[in-house]
């Protein structure tokens, strides 16, 4: 079987309205690929900078697949979500990259966004600060219904990965 090796760092998130952000992340993949070793879930702590631009998490990602096929390969999927000063957690953004396909080191700016609702969702949102979420995340990485939202950009989610690949061209998967 070929292996892959995923190795990186959550660095952290810019370019968002406000600080203090945290990050769920998610390493989703097709049913050929089975996870080896490590977590493919996650979440960072909450990052309360100083400097209002850069938010840091340097939260590790360490994850080991086995796989069959290159169908399916596999991607990351983040959350990001502001807390407030009463610890309430709002949804700040989603957003999805493909992990590299080639060896090495690797560095990826997640573009993130959310969704917008109905004016009445935005009233709600404004005086009470709970934004609208997705009920199904696949619409986070999969575009066949998400052209139906109404949403608006938020900041980037920054992704240091290093990629190691093992066996591939022996086992007949060369790109």
């Amino acid at each position: 079987m070929a292996e892959l090796h995923i190795i990186g760092t959550l660095v952290g998130a810019s370019e968002f309205p406000k600080s203090s952000l945290c990050c769920h992340w998610e390493v989703t993949t097709s049913e050929s690929w089975s996870l080896v070793e490590g977590e493919s879930t996650g979440q960072t702590h909450v990052d309360v900078p100083l400097d209002q631009d850069l938010c840091v998490w340097s939260h590790p990602i360490d994850l080991h697949y086995a796989t069959t096929s290159i169908a399916g390969w596999p991607k990351i999927r983040v959350q990001v979500y502001h807390q407030d000063m009463f610890g309430r957690n709002e949804l700040y953004g989603y957003g999805f990259a493909h992990i590299p396909t080639s060896p090495g080191v690797h560095m990826i700016d997640i573009a993130t966004w959310r969704p917008v609702g109905t004016p009445a969702d935005q009233l709600w949102s404004y005086y009470l600060g709970a934004t609208p979420q997705l009920k199904n995340m696949d619409l986070v990485d999969n575009p066949a219904d998400r052209f139906r939202l109404i949403t608006t950009s938020m900041g980037k989610v920054h992704v240091e990965v290093a990629i190691v690949m093992r066996n591939f061209e022996s086992n007949g998967m060369v790109f």
